[in-house]
């Protein structure tokens, strides 16, 4: 008797067992899953670059990540730990680079106060040619400090005159009074009159000290100053000044009256 032989498989069936279909996955559950394993594929990155060793995001033997039950949410790993501490910079760097900052502040302000001073000692008369409606020969609010004494405002105009600063001497008048001064003395303007004056000195430290300081009622703020009351030397007298005491307790030229340009001899005030 022959043996039985099994019965040959019926046609359409299939030998093997059919494979457990995950379960289907609506578009917005898809999208998050698919997020899900980026950001696993991130920190796994993340991890080999700390660990000094570079890992595929697809690493053979790293355990599958499962879809996400249907109908729930993808459960996100926690955040990434924060970064190690940052890199100090030595002391000594900081102390040097303040020492840098110190010295080029320091250098900033020593170049300020050169350029300050040399326009102080060496004014720019460059610019002296200019029409007097322009310049008005000097204007006095341009120049930061004033005599603070009456006499030593009229004698500033004396000793500019004699070191020819046009714009110091025409800056000792109020702005109309320096074109008042130029006509009591027939020019035709301040800084002619400054320049003109100049070539006529013959003496510059006698001419400069023509004025010197005198004693005056120290309540007073208005005071006449006749240039002959003094012995002038060294050039023309300027006639007779009326100085007025200001903010800051300067003393400014309000006013201007003609003179002798030669004085006759007289007894001088009280001297200095």
């Amino acid at each position: 008797m022959e043996p039985r032989r099994p019965a040959p498989p019926s046609e359409g069936a299939s030998s093997e067992p059919e494979p457990i279909q995950p379960p289907q996955l609506d578009p917005e559950q898809l999208r998050q899953f698919e997020q899900f394993q980026q950001f696993q594929d991130y920190l796994r990155f993340t991890e080999s670059q700390q660990q000094g060793r570079m890992v595929p995001a697809t690493q053979q033997g790293s355990p599958p990540v499962p879809p996400p039950p249907h109908g729930g949410q993808v459960q996100l790993a926690p955040p990434p730990p924060p970064p190690g501490p940052k890199i100090k910079v030595p002391r000594w760097v900081k102390r040097l680079a303040w020492k840098l900052l110190s010295a080029l502040l320091i250098l900033i302000v020593l170049i300020i106060a050169g350029k300050l001073a040399y326009d102080h000692f060496f004014p720019d008369n460059s610019n002296d040619n200019r029409p007097a409606s322009e310049t008005g020969g000097g204007k006095y609010h341009a120049h930061t400090e004033l005599s603070t004494a009456p006499y030593e405002a009229v004698r500033s105009v004396y000793d500019a005159i004699a070191q020819n600063a046009v714009p110091m001497a025409c800056g000792r008048f109020r702005d109309d009074v320096q074109q008042k001064f130029a006509d009591d003395l027939g020019f035709a303007d301040c800084k002619v009159a400054a320049e003109t004056l100049h070539t006529q000195v013959t003496n510059v430290n006698d001419y400069a000290e023509s004025i010197f300081p005198s004693q005056y009622d120290p309540d007073a703020t208005s005071i006449t100053i006749d240039s002959c009351a003094f012995t002038i030397k060294g050039g023309p007298a300027l006639g007779t000044f009326v100085v007025t005491k200001i903010e800051r307790n300067q003393w400014l030229i309000t006013d201007h009256r003609p003179g002798p340009k030669t004085c006759a001899p007289t007894t001088a005030p009280s001297s200095r």
